[in-house]
């Protein structure tokens, strides 16, 4: 008899964990996935309007650069306007001052971080969290103005990193095609990759990979190998990279951040190949006409025609190529007159942006887009940024409020909101 009551005991407690197993996987948060070429969160797909917040995670630091008021008007404002996808940097990298180079830096020398910018990490991700928004990460970048590559070879002993602006772009070129055929260089990224993806939030105590705010971990801003050359060492550095990620967080995915095969010099079979790969969940495009000369500056509005067809062209030859999940994660045009004060004419970027917006709608098989940047709600002190100014949507190295999109922009605005409101309606 009391070998059949604690049979009997043991039936219940076993009944009762898997009732509140059951019960904490009911209530699990709900992670992007892909299924079958489309974003898929619960049974729900999951296409977007989105934008590039690439200075979030400063603006969520305790310390310097950091404005949490802020952080908290841009994102009341983001979700007033139906945007709830943000791709943010990490954090940047190397000592500081550098010419043309955000400030403060996260990762001061390899594994070495500012405990401010971690926290304000950690604090960023617990406020998506709360507001019910997704973020997707990048770890790298292979531009100067956050470090990056160039960091990267410096601290493995290449020299000082070069820096366009001063040195030239063809030297940087040189330099930075280091990258992917240096073991130092990408052994230090990969440690960075373990530190990040692996940390536990401060103040949730809860794991990244359990964050319902991840979307997405990107390998890297515009990734490039910069010299035909190094083809091979870039496809294996990107899917290795992608593998790395997975072993540790098997419960988000893993993009690349590449500009297709504008960032595969010219190469769409190499993209098309490093975006098939299993390590790599869904695939990246960026789109800036200004910088590729499909506009001319003097003639903004009467370029659109060109723009609008080289940019149909560019996502149909990279959408024929894969199955998988296609973001137009980059696209930006400029202001009027080259103007970056916030709520000058946006005539040309509005017509812009209304035919980009329109790509999500069906035949052209986009599953999302992000523009780029969000200016928000302040004012650029000056054209070149300089430390103390407020951030905007463009680095540091860019002009300040010229691919920017402020809240008094308002024709651009209004058109967000329109097209962000449609596509969660599953209007297009």
């Amino acid at each position: 008899m009391i070998k059949k009551v604690k049979y009997l005991l043991f039936l219940t407690c076993i009944a009762a964990m898997a009732a509140c197993s059951q019960k904490t996987a009911e209530a699990a948060p709900e992670f992007v996935r892909v299924e079958n070429g489309e974003f898929m969160i619960g049974e729900e797909p999951y296409r977007y309007v989105g934008t590039n917040f690439w200075y979030g995670t400063i603006l969520a630091s305790p310390g310097e650069g950091g404005d949490r008021a802020r952080l908290e008007q841009e994102l009341d404002s983001l979700q007033a306007i139906g945007i709830d996808n943000l791709r943010i940097l990490v954090g940047g990298d190397g000592n500081e001052p550098m010419p043309c180079h955000i400030e403060p830096t996260l990762q001061k020398e390899p594994g070495v971080y500012d405990a401010d910018l971690l926290t304000g990490l950690d604090y960023l991700l617990k406020r998506l969290e709360e507001r019910g928004m997704k973020a997707v990460l990048y770890l790298n970048n292979s531009w100067e103005w956050s470090g990056g590559y160039g960091s990267y070879l410096e601290w493995a002993g290449k020299g000082p990193a070069v820096i366009p602006q001063r040195d030239g772009y063809s030297n940087y070129m040189k330099f930075a095609a280091q990258f992917v055929t240096d073991s130092i260089a990408k052994k230090l990224y990969a440690n960075h990759v373990r530190n990040i993806v692996g940390r536990t939030n401060s103040l949730t105590g809860k794991p990244y990979t359990e964050s319902p705010a991840i979307m997405s971990w990107q390998i890297a801003n515009e990734p490039r190998c910069f010299d035909p050359a190094n083809k091979a060492a870039f496809k294996e550095w990107l899917i290795s990279t992608g593998k790395l990620i997975k072993s540790i967080d098997p419960n988000h995915l893993v993009s690349t951040g590449s500009e297709g095969k504008w960032g595969c010099e010219g190469d769409i079979e190499l993209w098309a190949e490093i975006h098939n790969d299993p390590a790599i969940d869904y695939a990246n495009i960026h789109i800036w006409p200004y910088n590729w000369r499909w506009v001319s500056p003097d003639a903004l509005t009467n370029s659109l025609p060109n723009a609008f067809a080289n940019t149909r062209e560019y996502v149909d030859e990279h959408r024929k190529l894969t199955a998988k999940p296609l973001v137009l994660e980059e696209f930006g045009f400029p202001r009027d007159s080259m103007a970056i004060a916030p709520g000058t004419p946006t005539t040309a970027r509005d017509a812009y942006y209304k035919y980009v917006f329109d790509l999500v709608e069906g035949d052209a098989g986009l599953n999302g887009v992000n523009f780029w940047g969000w200016g928000g709600n302040v004012t650029p002190a000056h054209r070149t940024w300089e430390n103390g100014d407020p951030y905007t949507g463009d680095p540091a190295q860019e002009d300040q409020g010229l691919n920017s999109v402020f809240m008094a922009d308002s024709s651009t605005v209004a058109l967000i909101r329109s097209t962000a409101t449609a596509v969660k309606n599953g209007k297009k």
